[in-house]
């Protein structure tokens, strides 16, 4: 059976369901909300293959590259990766609704990064799908101290904004929906950039329009990892950052990580730069995919990508 691009196998998540998801916390809590949910998550595993197949391949190379579940993972531990899932789902809604209790969140490693956000100066960030991001972007916009454009690769970017707007009208909290990067794209961004402000861009997912890839070492396999952001960073000649979330204790943490000061690309060793890059932030991911394995949240057979060139375009 051909393995298909991420984007062919569909987002699970409907804006009705989340709507619903978001009430039951609002109107039960969130003992009730899992009781509630516990069902929906079962059924959903249960009647996606894919969904199963995918956890359970990720869950297998993290256990055998880094030991981080302790034990050889089986459909139980896969069933919980689809629960977090879901309950972070909600946490991303309490977090633009402003309803998140954000002294459950400790920060590390933001120094550097705000030491930039001073002196006035964007970047690029590369992020990954893990733990509750959205938390990061409303503490910046409720601090109003870093501008942030998250760039999204789906087509539900609209749907999603008219429901992020509906839970508070007063946030100015968008996804971006890029699904080709052409010329115009590129100038806007790089206009934003120029103005002090961050592009935030996910390192983990070949864009839909697929164009350049590399094929680098992650969880003890090859996978192809979007050059995009390192791309990107190099043109507008400004620092990359790395940022993360995942859970750790009652809530969550979220990391920041300079991976360059400037990024460099030499025309002789272009591909080699490139590669070098994605490798760095494969390992960074790593490090803390050790540390919470149930935060990544990529359902599909990331290691047998369709519709992706391993080799990246001169």
């Amino acid at each position: 059976m051909r393995a298909r691009h991420w984007a062919e196998v569909g987002e699970s998540t409907f804006v009705l369901g989340i709507w619903l998801l978001y009430w039951i916390h609002r109107l039960l809590g969130r003992w009730p909300f899992r009781v509630c949910l516990f069902p929906v998550v079962l059924v959903h595993w249960l009647a996606r293959p894919v969904v199963r197949e995918a956890s359970l391949q990720y869950l297998s190379r993290l256990e055998s590259s880094t030991g981080a579940l302790g034990h050889a993972p089986g459909p139980r531990d896969s069933l919980r990766h689809v629960a977090a899932f879901a309950e972070t789902m909600l946490d991303k809604l309490l977090a633009v609704s402003g309803r998140y209790r954000f002294e459950n969140v400790r920060t590390e490693g933001r120094e550097q990064f705000y030491e930039a956000v001073k002196r006035g100066q964007g970047g690029i960030i590369v992020t990954a799908h893990m733990g509750c991001l959205e938390l990061c972007r409303a503490m910046a916009e409720k601090r109003g101290e870093v501008k942030l454009h998250i760039l999204v690769h789906t087509r539900h970017a609209e749907q999603f904004n008219r429901l992020l707007k509906r839970l508070n009208p007063d946030s100015d909290f968008q996804l971006l929906e890029v699904t080709d990067m052409g010329p115009g794209t590129a100038v806007m961004l790089q206009e934003r950039v120029a103005a002090g402000e961050f592009v935030v861009i996910a390192g983990d997912r070949v864009p839909v329009h697929a164009s350049q890839t590399v094929s680098v070492d992650f969880l003890g396999h090859a996978a192809p990892f979007p050059v995009g952001p390192y791309v990107l960073a190099s043109l507008f000649k400004c620092p990359l950052f790395l940022l993360g979330c995942i859970h750790e204790g009652s809530g969550y943490t979220i990391h920041f990580e300079c991976l360059a000061e400037r990024v460099e690309l030499p025309r002789s060793k272009r591909v080699e730069a490139l590669t070098g890059y994605a490798r760095h932030y494969a390992e960074r991911l790593t490090a803390l995919l050790k540390r919470s394995p149930l935060d990544w949240f990529n359902f599909f057979p990331f290691w047998n990508q369709a519709n992706v060139s391993a080799r990246t375009q001169q």
